[in-house]
């Protein structure tokens, strides 16, 4: 009898089993008709769909307050690209709010179990990819415009891995080779200086805009707006940095910028690399200047910081990619220590250590430079392993 007892609790456990297995497969069939169980990753797609139903996101609106930053790091969460769809890649960037943004990495347990890791960034501002290159200019380089007119310098940066719309943000539409720059950060600052230059406190003081665009590629400068010239960077007695050479262009109108920017854009050098098809190499610098009667008043740098690949994407590249990134990587860490000793009012700055900051000197030093960081990231699963040394660059 003990053991018909036995025998009966054994069946009933056995049962409750395959129940429960029966009840996991009706659940995992019933998900999987939710997603696409062609793609490889939809227990992934589907664990983010369940941990972004638990979320109260808000976030950022063209009608939050735009704060005064002497440092302004903020990032910009680009849509999913047609690569990546055709890939069936899925989305692990989530922006709850105007500040946070969280990157949920997919992982896997020695048993085959997927989980998500969730990792938290805290920033400024955030942007999700419903965002406008406009909305990104009104709280990033917009506040820092003033800045110029009071004798000041001005420089906003835009990095992050290649094919993460860098360019787009700062130089406007691109389709292949073609450019709508009306709709960049660059268009979009010159409108503003320009009408800042007609009001009232500032029409009558004798202010001339010019304008020069520089690329730098492999630590050598050439001038984009006059058929891409060797340029030379040169420290006078005073260490003020010359680019001895360089062309400023004065400009009388948005108008005459947006030709500037578009002439200039054609001549950058870009690259084939396993990025991207089309990665840009060089950091582009485009700057706003204004003068009286010749002498300096202010300066507003805009950069386009070339995408820096991952070892991976370079490892099988040729010798001169990767010097490119090389290069690229030495003058991006070069450019993260000046940032931090601006931000920290250290009394030394590491300019000389890269041509990009030593071109860009005068912007880290004195008590009037202001300074954004865009860190723009790209949201395929694929990319997240870059995307989070791109937030972790950018987090002071």
């Amino acid at each position: 009898r003990r053991r018909s007892n036995m025998a009966k609790g054994m069946e009933k456990t056995k049962s409750k089993r395959e129940e429960k297995r029966a009840q996991n497969n009706e659940n995992k069939a019933k998900r999987a008709q939710e997603f696409d169980s062609s793609c490889p990753n939809w227990e992934f797609a589907r664990m983010i769909k369940e941990f972004r139903a638990t979320l109260d996101c808000q976030p950022l609106s063209i009608t939050d307050p735009i704060e005064e930053h002497r440092i302004c790091v903020c990032v910009r969460k680009r849509p999913l690209n047609k690569q990546e769809l055709l890939k069936k890649e899925c989305d692990v960037i989530t922006v709850p709010s105007k500040c946070v943004l969280l990157v949920h990495e997919p992982k896997q347990k020695v048993d085959l179990t997927k989980y998500l890791e969730t990792q938290a960034f805290r920033f400024d501002f955030s942007f999700d990819e419903s965002s406008s290159n406009e909305m990104v200019y009104r709280f990033t380089a917009r506040p820092l415009v003033e800045t110029i007119f009071e004798g000041g310098k001005a420089t906003c940066f835009a990095y992050g891995q290649t094919g993460s719309g860098k360019t787009h943000t700062m130089g406007g539409d691109f389709s292949g080779r073609a450019q709508n720059a009306s709709k960049g950060i660059y268009a979009f600052t010159s409108q503003d200086v320009f009408l800042l230059l007609n009001q009232p406190r500032y029409r009558n003081q004798d202010l001339e805009v010019y304008v020069t665009f520089f690329e730098i590629y492999n630590g050598k400068v050439f001038d984009l707006l006059n058929k891409k010239a060797k340029l030379r960077v040169l420290e006078d007695g005073k260490q003020q940095v010359q680019v001895v050479g360089l062309q400023e262009r004065q400009v009388g109108c948005a108008e005459d910028v947006i030709r500037m920017i578009e002439m200039g854009s054609a001549c950058r050098t870009s690259g084939q690399t396993f990025a991207n098809a089309s990665s840009s190499r060089s950091h582009a610098c485009f700057q706003i200047i204004l003068r009286r009667r010749g002498k300096l008043i202010g300066k507003f740098s805009l950069v386009d910081l070339a995408g820096n690949e991952r070892g991976a994407d370079t490892c099988s590249a040729d010798r001169q990619t990767r010097m490119e990134g090389a290069e690229i990587n030495k003058s991006l860490l070069a450019l993260k220590e000046c940032i931090r000793a601006l931000g920290q009012n250290k009394s030394h700055t590491p300019f000389r250590e890269s041509k990009l900051t030593q071109v860009l000197r005068d912007s880290f030093i004195g008590t009037n430079s202001r300074t954004c960081m865009i860190a723009m990231i790209s949201p395929g699963m694929g990319s997240c392993e870059y995307t989070l040394n791109t937030l972790r660059y950018a987090d002071r």
